[in-house]
C-alpha cells in the first residue's frame, strides 16, 4: 500500500480531505501545499513530545491535517494559520466534517504577522516558507517567550541545513531531538526527518 493511498484512506476515517499536492500558490519565499504524511505524524506523536495539555500552532497548516490528527490522536488544542485562503476555507470546512472539532481553530493570514498567545506550548513548521519569512515567525515566538516564560517545542519536519543552522544559533533555543523518518519513504532524503528544538527554562 502506497504512502499515498495509507493518507487518503486516514482522510476518509476522519471525514476530511487534505491530500494532493498543490504548487499554484508557492512563489520563492511560499513554498507548495504538501501535507505532511499521517506516517510522520505518527511518529511526532510516538516520540512523547506533545501531550494532551498542549497547545499546537501549525504554520501553514494548508487544509488542515495536522492540526485535526494530533487533536484526534492526544486531544490536544490545535491552531492553524494559512495564507492562501483556498487552503483555508478547506481547512474549515473540514474542521466542520471532522466531529470533534470544538478544539481546533483555523487563522487566515500571514505566518510572520501571527502573533502568540502565552499558552501556545509548541509549533510545528513542514518546510513552509523560507529563510527571510522564519526569521519573523521566530521574531515572534520568542517575543511571546519573553513576554511569557515557558517551555516552547518547536517540530521542524523536512528542514534545509541553513534554517537548522539558523536555529541552533539562536540564544533561546536548545536542540532536544530528532525523529528519524528517512525508513518511511523510498527515497533515502536525510531532510524526512523532525527537527525538535525547545526553549531554554
Amino acid at each position: 500500500m502506497s504512502d499515498e493511498f495509507r493518507d487518503y484512506v486516514k482522510d476518509k476515517e476522519l471525514n476530511i480531505e487534505t491530500t494532493g499536492r498543490n504548487d499554484d500558490y508557492s512563489d520563492t519565499h511560499r513554498y507548495p501545499y504538501e501535507p505532511t504524511s499521517y506516517a510522520v505524524l505518527d511518529r511526532i506523536i510516538e516520540s512523547g513530545y506533545l501531550e494532551k495539555e498542549d497547545i499546537v500552532l501549525d504554520y501553514g497548516c494548508g487544509m488542515g491535517r495536522v492540526p485535526i490528527y494530533l487533536n484526534h490522536c492526544l486531544g490536544c488544542k490545535t491552531i492553524g494559520i494559512e495564507l492562501v485562503e483556498e487552503f483555508y476555507i478547506k481547512a474549515c470546512q473540514n474542521k466542520i466534517n471532522y466531529a470533534q472539532g470544538n478544539q481546533v481553530s483555523f487563522f487566515h493570514g500571514k505566518a510572520e504577522q501571527c502573533v502568540l498567545s502565552p499558552d501556545i506550548s509548541a509549533c510545528f513548521f513542514f518546510n513552509p516558507f523560507d529563510l527571510g519569512i522564519l526569521r519573523g515567525v521566530m521574531g515572534n515566538i520568542l517575543d511571546s517567550y519573553h513576554r511569557t516564560p515557558r517551555r516552547i517545542r518547536l517540530f521542524y519536519y523536512y528542514a534545509q541545513d541553513e534554517y537548522i543552522g539558523f536555529l541552533s544559533g539562536i540564544p533561546e533555543l536548545i536542540f532536544l531531538d530528532e525523529v528519524d523518518c528517512m525508513d518511511l519513504f523510498p527515497q533515502m532524503d536525510s531532510r524526512n526527518r523532525v527537527m525538535i528544538f525547545e526553549t531554554v527554562v
